[in-house]
């Protein structure tokens, strides 16, 4: 593709030679067929280096990316720009219509026409599926199912009775939609199973990364708000609510009932205990326990610094006597304090 054909369907400013592009690649690595770009000011080096044979760069720096001689998109946000001309260059391959003959098909589900159901798909009654969409080998799906336009459903996704799917939903291979929740009561001796009468719903935009579980709601129903992105093994407990455009990075956790507003960040293998509320717009860092709910939205981090074991278990056997420390560090304020009085001269 021509970068004059990529600057017409996504914007920008061409600057030097309109070339022929066939792919991205890294600044390292990329060659006088390829494009590449610049975000960080700390790779600003490898602009003078690169052999790319154009480089999507901030209008600010066009004086110092000329100098090198190759061609130029100037963009506001290059990392932005990237991702758009890597989602133009490499398009989704287009659903084959069909449903394929080893697939099955349950008594009154409704497939669009221009939808591709692929062999061993093993779809439920009373399934509704919209256009366009394509379902891979080895996918399940239950009965009463609805599922938008243009989703995407690779290998050995489950999707359980009554979950409702958006459109251009994307569901990563072996993520499992709508199983119960974790709802038990205790019995004198042993644990009675509460029933999960409620289902999943996600809506437009969504995608959920490989063996991610998000568990049907107990009484009302787990939502997963329009564009959220969900990466790998992510687990979703009953009656989750995650808002609109959050992301949540690898093996996250959040228990049963918590809201998660819109716009936010979770790092990988964070976890957040149930019946929270987390604000919009709030950042939680990697491997950070969140146990009370956030009212404010900011960053929050609670990681402990790393250290060597040796160290970790001195620094522990400090931690199991800092009841007493503090303790014995009020009886010395107390008695500074009193010592402090008997020198003060009387009123």
């Amino acid at each position: 593709m021509k970068l004059s054909h990529i600057v017409a369907a996504l914007g920008g400013e061409l600057r030097g030679e309109d070339r022929d592009i066939d792919r991205l690649a890294s600044m390292e690595e990329a060659g006088a067929g390829q494009i590449t770009f610049l975000a960080n000011p700390k790779y600003r080096s490898q602009l003078d280096s690169t052999a790319a044979g154009a480089v999507i760069v901030k209008p600010a720096l066009e004086e110092a990316a000329s100098k090198v001689g190759r061609s130029l998109i100037l963009a506001a946000d290059p990392y932005l720009y990237f991702a758009r001309v890597a989602t133009l260059l490499n398009p989704q391959p287009a659903a084959v219509p069909g449903v394929h003959p080893r697939a099955v098909v349950g008594e009154g589900s409704v497939i669009a026409a221009s939808t591709e159901v692929r062999e061993m798909v093993s779809i439920g009654r009373h399934v509704t599926i919209g256009e366009r969409c394509v379902i891979h080998p080895g996918v399940v799906i239950g009965d009463n199912v609805t599922i938008g336009d243009d989703a995407l459903i690779y290998p050995n996704v489950s999707i359980y009775h009554g979950c409702r799917l958006g459109s251009r939903v994307i569901l990563h291979a072996g993520a499992v939609i709508g199983a119960d929740g974790f709802g038990l009561a205790w019995n004198t001796d042993r644990w009675f199973k509460i029933p999960q009468t409620g289902v999943v719903v996600i809506g437009d935009d969504v995608e959920v990364g490989a063996n991610t579980t998000i568990d049907r709601g107990a009484l009302k129903d787990t939502i997963i708000g329009e564009g959220v992105k969900l990466d790998n093994q992510i687990q979703l407990a009953h009656n989750v609510q995650v808002g609109a455009h959050t992301a949540m990075a690898g093996c996250a956790a959040v228990a049963g009932s918590t809201k998660i507003g819109a716009r936010c960040t979770i790092g990988g293998a964070a976890r957040i205990i149930g019946h929270l509320d987390i604000a919009d717009g709030t950042h939680v860092g990697a491997g950070t326990l969140i146990s009370k709910s956030i009212r404010q939205a900011d960053a929050y981090t609670a990681v402990y610094p790393m250290a060597t074991h040796k160290e970790w278990l001195a620094n522990a056997a400090h931690l199991r006597h800092l009841g007493e420390l503090v303790t014995r560090v009020k009886q010395l304020e107390k008695a500074l304090q009193q010592a402090q009085d008997n020198k003060d001269p009387q009123p």
